[in-house]
């Protein structure tokens, strides 16, 4: 059974901004890698570390769409472009995917030494 896919108003202004040749590359993998198996990791589709936005990451060259699986359904929640190790939306670093950003990935903060939130 194919999932649906469903995209938020906020990624959909991110793909449009994007040139009509990256939507149409971008739109083209959603469909062939989404559709039917969104959560089997792959080269392209990689599960997240927990954080407050997206459980996966759909990876089409320097793009990267994040999203969720709700039941049948493919949530789409945000389209930008890997720039080194920066995700770039709409023009500027995007960091809400992830869980303290001021932290680089395994450390713990000094006022949280336990690693517990």
């Amino acid at each position: 059974m194919p999932f649906r896919i469903t995209i938020t108003e906020e990624a959909e202004r991110q793909l449009r901004s994007l040139p009509k040749r990256d939507q149409r590359i971008i739109e083209a993998a959603i469909w062939a890698r989404l559709e039917h198996q969104p959560t089997t990791p792959s080269r392209a589709i990689k599960r997240l570390r927990p954080n407050p936005l997206a459980d996966f990451e759909l990876r089409v060259g320097d793009f990267r769409v994040l999203y969720n699986v709700e039941g049948d359904e493919v949530v789409l929640l945000i389209v930008g472009r890997k720039v080194g190790n920066k995700l770039i939306v709409e023009g500027e670093e995007f960091h809400a995917h992830k869980d303290d950003p001021t932290q680089p990935p395994g450390s713990r903060s000094e006022q949280d030494p336990d690693g517990v939130r």
